[in-house]
């Protein structure tokens, strides 16, 4: 493959504006990163490797049976002979799942020619099918089939042995690569469909970060239950607050955070730390200074009138995930 650089919308790094500065009180909250495992276990996700023959939702009821816990949910449904990373949020971390919906994916298949072809021409109908493209639906399929617009956002032919093209494709959440294949077969007037597909990224959940089996999981959580060394475990299990690392966020002040906590809209006076990517009417995640996800909000405005707004409502809250009294109200004393 040449030497290209491949990158999904998560890929941009985070700019932050300091709209003011302010430290936080460490009596209250806690860095996600120092969470104990009874914690995880409530409010965390895996980076999971789904194996070939079950499906996603069998999956997940293995994960449920394996730790012992009555929820868990899965980030993006995987085809029963589809292969890779399926991130799987435990507990009351099921509610983030949200998240990783519009997230981008990337895949690596194989696509079988009907008919042979040389490299370059595949190689130039590759390239028509980036940028949004029109797609309905395969008749095998859980969705109603109707023509609807997705953006491949990169895809490239790794290689070609015989009728067998191996590639790779960065693509909008609800890209079927199995039409994508088809479609291509009709672009060369020799027809193809698709052998193999493996996901490798969801957002920022890879193929590299701790990718995990579920044997692992397995041998990690009996190693928990029989020494009590969460080590393991811990390397496995992740905060939630991954599952929204591919957000713009906005950083509030402790002042603030239960306020929001009780579903309060966030106003000027709340925010100390801003996503310079924030664009009118995009959904924004709700952090504290300790990087704990406190829930959703929609931008009422971008992020340069945010930084130059004095007063006023800036975002509407949609949805919380911090329990209320985790932060004191902003009239207690700390």
């Amino acid at each position: 493959m040449e030497n290209l650089e491949f990158k999904l919308p998560s890929d941009e790094p985070e700019q932050l504006l300091v709209k003011s500065q302010e430290l936080s009180n460490p009596n209250y909250g806690c860095d996600p990163k120092k969470r104990g495992i009874e914690s995880l276990l409530q409010y965390g996700v895996i980076n999971l490797d789904k194996p070939s023959g079950p499906t996603s939702h069998e999956v997940v009821s293995w994960v449920r049976k394996i730790l012992g816990i009555s929820n868990a949910g899965h980030g993006g449904t995987l085809d029963p002979k589809v292969t890779g990373v399926l991130p799987c949020a435990l507990g009351k971390a099921t509610r983030v799942l949200s998240a990783l919906l519009s997230a981008g994916k990337e895949y690596t298949g194989v696509m079988y020619l009907h008919n042979p072809e040389k490299r370059k021409r595949i190689e130039k109908i590759f390239k028509l099918f980036t940028g949004k493209i029109y797609q309905k639906p395969p008749l095998k399929s859980s969705v109603v089939r109707k023509l609807r617009i997705r953006e491949i956002y990169y895809n490239d032919v790794v290689e070609v042995d015989n009728n067998h093209v191996l590639f790779l494709i960065g693509c909008e959440a609800g890209t079927y690569v199995r039409k994508f294949c088809f479609d291509v077969g009709e672009a060369l007037c020799s027809g193809a469909h698709m052998l193999e597909l493996r996901r490798t990224r969801v957002g920022n959940f890879n193929e590299s970060d701790n990718l995990t089996s579920l044997q692992n999981l397995k041998d990690a959580f009996t190693i928990y239950q029989l020494d009590g060394n969460d080590y393991y475990l811990k390397k496995i299990i992740y905060p939630m607050e991954k599952m929204v690392s591919h957000l713009p966020k906005i950083y509030v002040r402790d002042t603030a955070v239960d306020a929001l906590c009780h579903g309060a809209d966030l106003a000027s006076a709340g925010i100390c730390y801003l996503d310079a990517r924030i664009k009118t009417n995009m959904e924004v995640a709700y952090m504290t200074l300790k990087k704990e996800l406190i829930g959703f909000g929609t931008a009422l405005k971008d992020a340069l009138q945010m930084y130059k707004a004095k007063s006023g409502i800036l975002t509407k809250t949609n949805k919380i995930f911090m329990e209320r009294g985790t932060y004191p109200r902003w009239n207690e004393k700390k």
